[in-house]
């Protein structure tokens, strides 16, 4: 993609999903975040009517005078941006490939934390860490990774959500918002999304297309596995075929939705041609 080519692509996706951040998830997005923890901010001399709870003992015993905790409501936040770009989300049966979608959702959450002040990160993975943007602030940042979700050619094909969300546990300390948006065609990671929801807070969308859920009968198809380049001839008229190609993707979905809910995570679910908004709002306003 030339450099021209890109910067329309960037430009077109910032004015949809700006318009989208500014009037209709704004709002949502702050009452759905905002103000949900308390973080200490000084220690100052006890007061009359101070909370003796709030007494920081270590401090009160260096000084020999009380000493409370002073904590202040987190004003800003951090968003970060979890991105599946393995070979499967270069998948699509209709207008748009599942990347194309992961990109406009994922700019979409991006505004929506720029009009809040927060910072934004992003972490684009496959079966390896391909890229990290530690979080900060601005809408020049955010178009940037716009940029790179737009143009960034992994080096990985296939999925390893584990290492993914052990790389978000080790780099971010401090709780965060994590948004993981992948086709979540991988299992295995439920005991990993636990500690990483143990600490932050997390949120699975799940993006795919309906030519997943189910094959249609098209006789004897040459087909290529997307993450692993394998080509093979698939017998789709066979009722056998159809019925195990439709059993492995609702394994995939049964898991990813009990495995998040067993973490205390939230979920979105989405199909490439059903349109994104509706969901993300209804999950807002549930969540708010």
């Amino acid at each position: 993609m030339d450099t021209k080519e890109l910067l329309k692509k960037v430009r077109k996706i910032e004015i949809k999903t700006k318009r989208l951040s500014n009037h209709v998830f704004g709002g949502e997005y702050h009452s759905t975040f905002k103000g949900r923890g308390m973080t200490f901010s000084e220690v100052r001399s006890y007061q009359f009517g101070d909370d003796v709870r709030s007494i920081d003992w270590n401090v009160t015993a260096r000084y020999n005078e009380p000493f409370v905790k002073v904590f202040e409501e987190e004003r800003e936040l951090t968003m970060m941006l979890v991105v599946d770009v393995s070979g499967s989300e270069l998948f699509g049966s209709k207008q748009q490939f599942k990347r194309e979608i992961i990109t406009e959702i994922a700019a979409t959450l991006a505004f929506s934390a720029t009009q809040n002040n927060d910072k934004i990160g992003l972490l684009l993975f496959s079966d390896q860490m391909e890229l990290f943007i530690p979080p900060k602030k601005g809408r020049s940042h955010v178009l940037r990774i716009i940029r790179e979700l737009l143009e960034f050619e992994p080096k990985g094909t296939r999925t390893d959500l584990v290492e993914a969300l052990k790389y978000v546990s080790s780099v971010m300390k401090k709780k965060a918002i994590v948004f993981v948006l992948s086709d979540f065609m991988d299992d295995g990671y439920q005991q990993t999304l636990k500690i990483l929801s143990g600490k932050h807070d997390v949120t699975g969308i799940r993006i795919y297309d309906e030519r997943e859920e189910e094959i249609p009968n098209l006789g004897l198809v040459q087909m290529i596995d997307s993450e692993t380049g394998e080509m093979m001839m698939v017998n789709t008229g066979a009722k056998s075929v159809r019925t195990a190609y439709a059993k492995y993707f609702k394994e995939r979905e049964d898991y990813f939705k009990d495995s998040f809910n067993k973490s205390g995570a939230g979920t979105i679910s989405t199909r490439v041609d059903e349109g994104y908004v509706k969901k993300l709002l209804g999950y807002f306003k549930r969540r708010a």
